[in-house]
Formats: C-alpha cells, sequence, structure tokens
C-alpha cells in the first residue's frame, strides 16, 4: 500500500493535506523520517509514526447515521443529496456505503460501512435480521390490526412474513396512533404498505434498531458517529 494512502485510511488528512504533512517530515517509517508519498509499505508489518503516534491500519469502519428525511440512501445521485454527502472528508476517503435503504422521507439509524461481509449478512433474507420502526399513524390500530401483523399481511407483489405491531398510544381526538413496527425483512415501503392494508396511513416513519444496533437517542438528525467498540462487538457476534 503506499504511503499517503495508508495515511489518509488513518484519518491524518486528506491526500493534499498527507503530502504536505510527509514535506514537513512529520511522518516516520520504521523510525526514519519520510517524505514520498509514493513509498510501498506493509500495513501490517511496517511501524508508521504521525508526531511520534504510532499509527494502526484500520481496514474495516462502522458509522451509526441518524438519517434525515429528504436525503436518500446511496453513494451517489444527481437529483438528491445523499447520506454520504452528510459524512466529512475523512469518512468519505473509507468508501463506505449504507446498509440497505430508508426511504427519502424515512428517517431513523441507518449503518454505514465498508464492510461487504457484514452487510451481506445483516441483509440476507435467511438471518431474519429485525429491524424496529415507530410510526405515526393516521388512523386508530387495534388489536385486530396487532393479529393481523402476527399473521403475515397478504401484498399484491408478496406476503409478508409473520411481523410484530406494538401499539404505544392513541389519540381518538386526533384520530392518530402511535406504534412499534418489527420487521425480519425490508421489502419497498413495507412499513406503510403493512399500515395501509389495515386501512390506516403512516404519516412519519422513524427506524429505531437493526439488529443489535439501536439508534443512539443524543444523535440529531443529520449527525453520525462511530459504533463503540461494544456496540460493533456486539453486532460481529450477533452474526457468527
Amino acid at each position: 500500500m503506499r504511503l499517503d494512502k495508508f495515511l489518509v485510511a488513518c484519518a491524518v488528512g486528506s491526500r493534499t493535506e498527507v503530502k504536505n504533512l510527509l514535506k514537513a517530515g512529520r511522518v516516520t517509517v520504521n523510525g526514519k523520517k519520510e517524505k514520498s508519498a509514493k513509498l510501498q509499505i506493509n500495513e501490517e508489518r511496517d511501524e508508521i509514526r504521525f508526531d511520534g503516534q504510532k499509527l494502526d491500519y484500520e481496514e474495516f469502519v462502522y458509522y451509526m447515521m441518524n438519517k434525515p428525511q429528504g436525503v436518500i440512501s446511496a453513494t451517489e445521485d444527481t437529483k438528491h443529496r445523499t447520506v454520504l454527502d452528510l459524512l466529512d472528508d475523512l469518512a468519505r476517503t473509507k468508501e463506505v456505503f449504507p446498509v440497505g435503504r430508508l426511504d427519502i422521507d424515512t428517517h431513523g439509524l441507518l449503518l454505514l460501512t465498508n464492510d461487504g461481509k457484514l452487510a451481506h449478512a445483516l441483509l440476507s433474507p435467511k438471518r431474519h435480521v429485525e429491524k424496529t420502526y415507530l410510526a405515526q399513524v393516521e388512523g386508530i390500530m387495534t388489536q385486530e390490526d396487532v393479529e393481523t401483523f402476527a399473521k403475515g399481511i397478504p401484498l399484491k407483489d408478496f406476503t409478508c412474513q409473520p411481523a410484530k405491531l406494538e401499539i404505544v398510544s392513541v389519540d381518538p381526538e386526533k384520530n392518530q396512533s402511535l406504534v412499534h413496527v418489527t420487521i425480519a425483512e425490508g421489502k419497498f415501503h413495507q412499513v406503510k404498505r403493512m399500515v395501509a392494508y389495515c386501512g390506516k396511513e403512516v404519516v412519519d416513519l422513524q427506524r429505531l434498531t437493526m439488529g443489535t444496533l439501536i439508534l443512539d437517542e443524543k444523535l440529531k438528525r443529520g449527525e453520525w458517529r462511530r459504533l463503540t467498540k461494544e456496540e460493533l462487538e456486539t453486532l460481529l457476534a450477533s452474526i457468527t
């Protein structure tokens, strides 16, 4: 691996910034100052230091985002802002992608990573990874709806797997309900279509969980952070 690519991957700086840092003599390779960005290094064997601090190569990164509405779950788009546009330059150098998708008008938990194996495992239908949503509904959800969800709702193009509907609250005066919906699938507009099958309409949808991951309440919409060591270890353990 080229030295400049390694330094960028370790979040030392952008490609341009890294070249300037090398010229300034702030990087050492195996104890010797190195100014060549093109130097080929072995990220596992060579000792790279920046301002005296040893750098450890990080092949995979994992970010939790509180996706806002109006942004699409994609790496690029000609019409809309994408979730990658919300990351800083250094995070984007990791070439991450969203694991699964949230509709443009859905907000909440989204995992971004460059770990393709993990993403495949989380999205595999065979693993039945559960996702929980908080839905604000126009209409009063009932116990009958709870039972309908549990049986598996037959939509036009497929029959949903049994799902859990939990009624959080109802407001008869406003004709609104607040519910938790837990599904192990992720078909297009699935939660909205399931609620519509019951004769009601989702007016706001937020994803709260995906597998073992729980949306950090401290993250404002549009904000993101790295997964903690505990979150990552628990997530990886859940798919092995």
